[in-house]
């Protein structure tokens, strides 16, 4: 064992010799070939099973980046023609492991790290220098992916991974392929002005969330791997004006794949309100690449029912996208959970929940809720989320054409989204207030009736689920005040309230509000969540 630590700690000291001292630098614009052909990489250990097969890459075309000088960066640029662009992480000073997911990780077919304290500092060492992005596992060939997108509501051209790179395609001994993608592993020709790095507390945001989606059930990319480092970028955390330097963190992500929406709209021509156009105009025959790609390798069994009729395998593979978006943005609207920018290149084409930026869960239930500081007129509010959802989709169809007529994509949407979403998001609530024994046409009016009672009284919408969990079946159980002496306690307090509501309320209505809530407001709250809490206990309507 101390022989296999020296190696790698051998392995690690050669890298960081081999890097600059101050700061990030930008990413090296080179062919495959160099890439391959750079100075021999670190021989990984605990990772040397990682098997990759880079389908991607040989099914859509890629770009190699135009030459350039030697050491120039990777300036940003257009990528017509393609669907992605070679790249190489930029190094970062000192890497260090800040956490692991073995749950994740073992989707890979990894063990887990031995509890050996040398065994596992010398794991997690080799994690930091691979998953940094500061070596390459053989067979691993970086790539940023172009895509474009509507970002609220408004077509935005050429966007791309700016601050992500597909690192490959990892095989399992089980037959799963799993996308191995490095967030914050430097610039590439779709960073625009930035500088495709990620700090620590997003990164550690987004290692936490994605990780917690899917223990609560939600379909969400995976976080394997958060890595820290020395290097450091400035950021103004509170938008204020007052920029601080920050370590810069990189965050391996883990999912079939990270295809999403966008990845058709580069094929839009001008867009009529922004003037803006995908970089791959008129080459319709890289988006039947993509769709011949997408639905032969991660729905095929519609290319095994349609695969001799494109229109109908297209039209059932439109239908299982918007099955699937529904389905997973019901599941977020029952745990509270705000994505904060629902823009296409932000919407899963395998209808998982990607791009964790300004999320938020909800505290006080309030259906306006906005966690994106940016969103001005509240377009990525919880309650719209799923109305957002649908336009995506059909925009999406739009992106689709002429391989889906338009009116087909059109009717399918209109068929599919609602009906799926209202079914999906009944039967998790009803799990969630204990109706299981049978399915009431009045169950969805008493879920309305329960989040309207929250909404009145400020309640809190994890802690009121979790209450309701002791709640004393039947009208006439003991207990019953107790109990709501507890769940009223968690509401919010009457200030809250005023200040809550207060943009809403006509000024007539503020001016006597502090005189007669008081009064009446604790007295309402507690009837209304009698009345309600008593339905409960029947299992009928209020």
């Amino acid at each position: 064992m101390a022989e296999l630590r020296a190696a790698l700690w051998a392995s690690l000291a050669a890298a960081r010799a081999r890097l600059p001292r101050l700061g990030p630098q930008p990413s090296r614009c080179v062919s495959s070939a160099t890439a391959r052909g750079a100075a021999m990489e670190p021989a990984p250990r605990w990772l040397a099973g990682l098997r990759f097969d880079n389908r991607a890459l040989r099914a859509l075309p890629v770009e190699t980046p135009p030459a350039s000088p030697e050491g120039a960066p990777c300036a940003p640029r257009l990528v017509p023609g393609a669907c992605f662009s070679r790249v190489r992480p930029a190094p970062l000073r000192q890497p260090r492991l800040v956490a692991l997911s073995e749950p994740a990780l073992a989707l890979l077919g990894l063990d887990v790290p031995p509890s050996d304290a040398a065994a596992r500092e010398a794991c997690e060492a080799e994690a930091a220098l691979f998953f940094s992005g500061n070596a390459l596992l053989p067979g691993a060939e970086p790539a940023a992916h172009c895509y474009c997108g509507h970002q609220f509501g408004q077509f935005a051209g050429q966007l791309g991974d700016g601050a992500a790179m597909y690192l490959g395609e990892v095989c399992t001994a089980a037959g799963e392929r799993w996308e191995l993608q490095l967030k914050g592993a430097g610039p590439t020709p779709f960073s625009r002005q930035a500088d495709g790095r990620k700090v620590l507390r997003s990164s550690i945001r987004e290692f936490l969330c994605s990780e917690a989606m899917f223990h609560l059930g939600i379909p969400t990319t995976r976080a394997g791997a958060c890595v820290t480092s020395q290097s450091t970028v400035m950021r103004d955390m509170f938008y204020d004006g007052n920029p601080k330097y920050e370590p810069c963190t990189v965050v391996l992500r883990i999912a079939s794949t990270f295809l999403r929406f966008g990845s058709f709209e580069i094929f839009k021509p001008a867009d009529e309100h922004t003037g803006r156009s995908g970089p791959s105009v008129g080459r319709n025959d890289i988006r039947v690449q993509i769709l011949d790609y997408v639905i032969g390798t991660f729905y095929p069994e519609i290319q095994a029912a349609h695969g001799g009729h494109s229109v109908q395998r297209n039209a059932a593979f439109f239908r299982e996208v918007t099955r699937r978006t529904a389905r997973m943005v019901a599941e977020w609207q029952c745990v509270g959970f705000c994505h904060g920018v629902l823009n296409t290149d932000n919407m899963s084409i395998v209808g998982l929940t990607i791009d964790y930026g300004p999320f938020g869960f909800m505290d006080r239930y309030d259906p306006d809720h906005v966690c994106n500081a940016s969103d001005n007129t509240g377009r990525y509010s919880y309650s719209k989320q799923p109305e957002v959802c649908k336009w995506n989709l059909q925009k999406l169809a739009e992106a689709l054409e002429p391989e889906l007529p338009h009116e087909l994509g059109k009717a399918i949407l209109a068929e599919e989204f609602d009906t799926t979403f209202r079914r999906h998001y009944l039967q998790k609530m009803r799990r969630k207030l204990g109706l299981v024994r049978a399915e009431r046409e009045e169950d969805g009016a008493l879920v309305a009736k329960l989040l309207e009672t929250m909404h009145l009284t400020g309640a809190d919408f994890t802690n009121t689920f979790s209450l309701l969990s002791s709640f004393p079946a039947g009208p006439q159980s003991l207990g019953l005040d107790e109990f709501l002496t507890a769940l009223t306690a968690q509401c919010a307090s009457l200030e809250e309230l005023r200040l809550a509501f207060r943009p809403q309320m006509d000024p007539r209505r503020l001016a006597v509000l502090p005189r007669t809530l008081p009064a009446a407001g604790h007295g309402d709250i507690m009837a209304s969540w009698t009345h309600l809490l008593r339905s409960l206990g029947t299992g009928s309507s209020p």
